[in-house]
């Protein structure tokens, strides 16, 4: 069967999109549910790993794609050595581990995904959020979820009612996926430096991974 994806771009609030011109939100619906990984997820996830190796991980922030999302993050206040990039935190649980441990389809589809690519992902429930997503700045006094506060001026993605995750950081309780879900909505962040094939392309994995493997 031919996998088929209707990729969407999300909308920029225009003060960030000023700020950012090339910032953006790609993402896409899957009909999908959470659930332990086949053998052949497994094996990719291993394949995957063996190719991380102690000279490639130490070199990869300077590649041109982990390298774009390094500087965005510095751009945004964040550490990046410190708080690791989504596919620098893949190469280090490798090396600390010697592998990568499957946790469950979507974590390993997203953790392919991203470590192929370095296309930072991130996946909602599609029953609990709009589809109408962009990026935007937090606002004084909102919340993440039910409880944890923004700060003002975060990055935030978020549907027309409340944020739903923070850029490179965590999803809210009540938007992520859980094993009730059986719709998502992959998101993947655009920056400055990443080429738009390659953004396209963490999705197409992620998705192959969560429905035809």
């Amino acid at each position: 069967m031919e996998l088929e994806l209707d990729i969407r771009e999300g909308w920029v609030e225009p003060a960030l999109a000023d700020e950012f011109p090339e910032l953006g939100l790609t993402h896409a619906p899957i009909a999908a549910r959470v659930c332990r990984s086949p053998r052949e997820v497994k094996i990719r996830l291993r394949a995957m790993a063996d190719r991380y190796t102690g000279g490639k991980v130490i070199h990869m922030r300077q590649d041109p794609v982990p390298w774009a999302y390094r500087v965005f993050s510095r751009q945004v206040g964040i550490d990046p050595d410190s708080e690791r990039t989504p596919v620098e935190a893949i190469a280090l649980e490798r090396l600390r581990h010697g592998g990568l441990r499957s946790e469950n389809l979507l974590d390993d589809a997203l953790t392919i995904a991203i470590g192929e690519t370095g296309v930072p992902l991130i996946a909602l429930d599609g029953d609990r959020v709009d589809r109408d997503l962009g990026l935007r700045l937090a606002r004084s006094r909102e919340i993440l979820g039910p409880q944890r506060p923004l700060s003002a001026g975060q990055i935030v993605v978020a549907d027309p009612s409340r944020p739903v995750a923070v850029v490179l950081g965590d999803v809210a309780e009540d938007a992520g996926v859980t094993p009730h879900t059986e719709r998502m909505v992959l998101c993947a962040l655009c920056v400055k430096g990443v080429p738009r094939i390659c953004v396209e392309e963490a999705l197409w994995i992620a998705a192959e991974v969560l429905l035809y493997t």
